[in-house]
Formats: C-alpha cells, structure tokens, sequence
C-alpha cells in the first residue's frame, strides 16, 4: 500500500473510530444516566476487547495500523478515563472515582485477554 493510501486510510479510520465512541458513549449514557461514566467505560472495555481480538488474529502491519491502531486507538479515550475520573474525585464522589479505575483495568484487561483468546492467539 502506497504511503498516501495508507495514510488516507488512516485519517479515515480515525474518523470512524471517533464517531463510533461518541455513538456507544451517548447510547450507553441515555440508557444509564447518572454521576458514573458508564459510556467511557463501555466504549473502553469493548475497545480493549477488539483489541485481544485482532492482536489474536495476528494482522499485517498495514493492517495493524488502520484497525488498530487508527480505529481502535481513536475509539478508545484514556484521556477522558482520566478526565472523568479526576472530576468524580474533585466532586468529593472518592468511591466511585476508585471503582471507575478498578472497573476499567480489570475490565479491560479481562475483555483484552478473551478477545485474544477468541482471535487465537
């Protein structure tokens, strides 16, 4: 693949990556209002799981770059894992700011893990 094709397929699947976590996250969070970002944490843990998935699968690097690492690092958002966390924290909500890092990291390494398993790796 050509280095500007790759490249546009990058840009692209960027895009794609990010629409889809802004569709799962305010999904999720019209269903399950509330203080603790469920949203984020859906759309990391299923990120998470796609992940093991394809790294089981054992994809090219030109592969690797588009649905990994373009689609799949814009869908998932460690910055607002952070954000979301700090502001439960700064909102004196100390319990859930901890289970929102409990959660995530075993979540996601749990989900990584199976989509692993499941790609056969």
């Amino acid at each position: 693949m050509g280095d500007v094709l790759l490249w546009s397929g990058i840009a692209a699947c960027g895009g794609l990556g990010a629409l889809a976590r802004f569709g799962l996250d305010a999904a999720v969070e019209r269903l399950a209002p509330g203080s603790f970002p469920l949203g984020t944490l859906a759309v990391n843990v299923s990120g998470a799981a796609l992940l093991g998935l394809l790294v089981g699968v054992g994809l090219r690097h030109d592969d690797g770059l588009l649905l990994e690492s373009a689609v799949l690092g814009s869908y998932t958002t460690f910055s607002t894992w952070m954000l979301e966390t700090h502001r439960l924290a700064e909102d004196g909500e100390m319990r859930l700011a901890a289970a929102n890092v409990v959660l995530s990291l075993g979540a996601g390494l749990g989900a990584a893990w199976l989509g692993r398993l499941l790609g056969g790796g």
